[in-house]
Formats: structure tokens, sequence, C-alpha cells
């Protein structure tokens, strides 16, 4: 049977037991862990409400999602259309190694969540001992030989009568469950730190290209003043300044080349290899462009993003946890038993004379504590009530942030336009320039200035279409990235699976 990971586990009737009944291990545990639940004290969990919206306030013309656009994409970075990208980013779950180390994270919290179940069960355990020994030989004795044996099996169980084990259960439950939503949060973040990086790269491809390409105009350009100099109808300042612009140009593409080494070196890293073990090709071209996005409704926002999913568990862990401390109030009570044999010889020991057993209960609670009790309690619901202030905190975040990239790629995409007609009227008029200097019409600080003009234009409209497609990858992000709360562990999956790995 599978348990929801928000279903209380004092909530489970007997009657769903049935599907366990295959396993006498699991079965055991269920029922007796069904039983102790039934007088659990503390508050049950209920998820607080949290601060949504009915709509995307930036969404107005927006494409909303169809079901097949909602399915889950867990692969999303496949809209750029970039098989390098896609091959990084396959390497990113496995060999990353900030993701490697949450992953044994949630591995001990799996650990403890099943140690602490355990102690729904009775524990028991088996002694034996035997000795010899000879009494001294004395005036009035001889002296004897005598042996003595003993085995005994023994058991105990603690009746989790108030919950406190159960809810400690359900807080190790809880606390694996965050430790999940947490993984899967910093394998998004780091999908995305990815794709941007890789995004800045070819950015700075496309960069290099523009400006290697004002290298070989102003070398032109360069060329024509010397001319002109040389017959004497230009000044030997027009030769200097195009001297200069040239070389800044130089310099400016050799910075680029900086940068993008830099950015491959930090590619290397998020996909777990050494700097010198990745190589990423230049492109001939810039092929990268915004995808659209479909929108998921607000309300389903919840359920889509993992580091709201991890805020949500934690309420329900510190909740469990208050239920702890409650049950702090109430006495704890151990049944004991045990049953053997103990004489001599040994060959007689498993007969009936030399049988022994004991049976027992114990009880025991504080009568006095000055009030640490209620401290304690109103410690752990302080810090649910702290949970549940985070908790909507990162929801208020999360809409914030499609809010802002929204806005963003609708107002970049405008800008877009209208920078593109920037670039080539900036271009026309460079050209215009260059034939008029040439011919004599102009001075050189017109070819300067325009020049300089349209390679600026050029590099604006790249950093537009940066900034585009950086929007996009952190909407992506933002909407879940094609994550979901069914992903999250439950309590099967915490539990009984992994009892079930340890006997095999």
């Amino acid at each position: 049977m599978k348990l929801k990971h928000n279903l209380s586990l004092s909530m489970i009737p007997l009657t769903n037991t049935s599907d366990y009944k295959k396993d006498g291990f699991k079965s055991i545990s269920f029922l007796l862990l069904a039983f102790t639940a039934s007088c659990a004290v503390g508050p049950d969990y209920k998820k607080p409400e949290a601060i949504t919206a009915a709509s995307f306030k930036e969404a107005s013309g927006w494409k909303e999602a169809t079901p097949a656009d909602d399915a889950p994409r867990g692969s999303w970075w496949e809209v750029y259309n970039d098989p390098v990208l896609n091959t990084l980013e396959e390497q990113v779950a496995t060999s990353n190694q900030n993701l490697q180390a949450l992953a044994n994270n949630y591995e001990q919290s799996r650990q403890f969540a099943r140690s602490d179940f355990t102690t729904f069960l009775p524990s028991a355990s088996v002694s034996g001992s035997t000795s010899h020994s000879e009494s001294p030989v004395t005036k009035s004795s001889q002296g004897s030989i005598s042996s003595s044996s003993s085995g005994l099996l023994s058991a105990s169980w603690s009746p989790d009568f108030w919950g406190k084990v159960r809810r400690l259960t359900e807080s190790d439950i809880a606390a694996a469950q965050v430790s999940a939503a947490t993984f899967a949060n910093a394998r998004l973040s780091i999908q995305s730190t990815l794709a941007l990086d890789y995004i800045q790269l070819r950015i700075l491809d496309e960069k290099k290209r523009l400006i290697d390409k004002a290298v070989s105009n102003y070398s032109r350009t360069l060329k024509i003043s010397q001319n002109k100099y040389a017959v004497g109808v230009a000044a030997r300042r027009d030769v200097i300044s195009s001297q200069a612009q040239l070389d800044a140009a130089r310099a400016q593409s050799i910075d680029v080349g900086v940068q993008r080494t830099q950015i491959e070196h930090a590619i290397a890293v998020l996909i777990g290899k050494t700097p010198s073990d990745v190589s990423i090709t230049i492109k001939p071209s810039l092929d990268l462009l915004p995808p659209s996005t479909p929108l998921t409704l607000p309300a389903k926002l919840l359920e889509r993003r993992p580091d709201i999913a991890a805020a949500e568990r934690l309420m329900a862990e510190q909740n469990a946890k208050v239920g702890i401390q409650t049950a702090a109030y109430f006495p704890s009570i151990t049944l004991t038993g045990s049953r053997g044999y103990q004489g001599s010889p040994i060959s007689n020991l498993i007969t009936s004379p030399f049988k022994v057993w004991s049976l027992g209960a114990a009880a025991t609670d504080s009568i006095l504590d000055f009030g640490q009790k209620r401290d304690q309690v109103l410690a752990a619901r302080a810090a649910y009530n702290s949970s549940v202030a985070a908790y909507r905190q990162t929801v208020l975040s999360a809409f914030q942030q499609i809010e802002d990239q929204l806005s963003n790629l609708r107002i970049l995409e405008e800008e877009s336009t209208i920078q593109s007609e920037a670039v080539n009227e900036a271009a026309e008029a460079s050209r215009i320039a260059q034939n008029e200097y040439a011919a004599g019409t102009v001075d050189y600080t017109t070819v300067v200035t325009a020049e300089a003009t349209e390679l600026a234009d050029r590099e604006s409209s790249l950093s537009i279409l940066q900034g585009r497609l950086n929007a996009s990858v952190i909407l992506i992000e933002g909407l879940g990235g094609g994550w979901t709360t069914a992903q999250l562990p439950t309590t099967s999956d915490v539990i009984f699976q992994h009892l079930e790995s340890n006997q095999k």
C-alpha cells in the first residue's frame, strides 16, 4: 500500500493493512504502528493556507498551459534545441558533487527514520553462561567440583500509548521528505545555473565574432587613413585615432576570450569534472532563441516547486515535534518478560525443574520539573509557527520570481524589436560615413563615431537577447522545471522499502 506523504500515520485504519499480509515483518510493524497510534497526543498536522493569487499579474496575453504542456518534463532544457547543452545537463545529476552530498543527506535522514521506527517493535536479547568451580580440601571436607549453567531469552516492549514514538516517526518521515525536496531544488538550481552559464558562453562567442568583424572593418579604415595621410589629404591625428580604435577593439576581443575561459571552467565544475577535461567547441553562429513557455495555474505552483514542498514538509516536521514534547507529560511504560533455564549439570539444563521465567511491567514519570515540559512544548510551537511564516514567505517569493521574469520577457521582447531597428540604422550610418570619408567629404571623427555607435548597438542587441534567454531559464526554474510533489518519497518509500532492502 502506498501512503501519501501528507497522511498522518494515526489516520491509517487497520482495514487498510491487507497489502502487508504478504510480508510478515511489514505486517507486524504496520499493525503495531496502527495500534499504538490510536492515542497520540499533540496536534495532528493540517497544512496551513498559503498566500496565493488567482492569476499572474504580468501574464496578460501569455499562453496558458494545455494538458499536454502541463505534463512533467524532467529534461526541460531540451526546449532550447541545443545538443551540447543537452549533453552537459544530463551529467549534472550523476556527477555534480554538491548533489552527491545532498543525496547522501537524504539517505542519512532515511536511516534515522528507520532507526526511530524500530522502537515501535519489541526488542529481544539472549544470554547464556556457564561456570565451574572447585572447593578446597579441608580437614572436614574432601573438596568438590561444581558447575552451573544458564540460558535466558528476554524481551521488552514500550507501547507507544501517548504517541511519542509515532510523532517522532512522523517528524523523521517529514524530515526525509524535506531532504528529498531540498535535493530536487538544488538539482533544479544547478541545472538552471548550468543553462545560464552555457547561454553566457554562447553570447560571448557571438560577441567575439562582432568584435572581430569590427576589427576587420577598423583595419580597412586604418589603411584608408594611412593612404590619405601619405598623399597629404589627411592629418596624422586621423591615423592615430584609427590605430587607437583598432587596438581598443583587439584588447576587447582578448578580454572576451578570458571571460569565455572562466565560464567554461565553471561549467566543468558543475558537471563534476576538472576544467582540463572540458572543452566546448565554438559554434559558427548563435542559434539559441527564447522558447515559448506555457504557464501553469497559480494554484498549481505550490505543487510544482521543490522549495515550496520543502518548506511545507518542514511545517509537518515541526508540528510532529510539538506532539513529541507534549507526550513527555505522560508516563513511559515498559513491558518485560524472560524465559530460560538455570541449573547444573548442563546435560539436565533443559528439563522442567530447571526452567525459569519472569514477567514485569514498569512505569516512570516525573512529578516535579519546574515547568520544563511546558517550556519545551511552547518552544516547539514557536518553531512550528516560524516554519509557517517561512513557508508563506517562500510562496510569496516564488510568485515574485515568476512575475519578474514574465515582465522581463515582455519588456525585453519589445526592446529587442526597437534595438534591431537601431542596429540597422547604425550600420547604414557607418557605411555612409566610411564612404564619405574615403571621398574626403567628412573628417575622421564622423567615421569613428559612426563605427563606435554601430558596435555598441550590436552589443546592446546581443545583451537583450541574453536577457531574454536568461529570463526564460529562470521562468522555467520558477515553474518547477517539471517537478511535482508526487515525486516526494512516501511513508512506504522512507520506512518500509528501506527495511526490505536491509533484510535482503
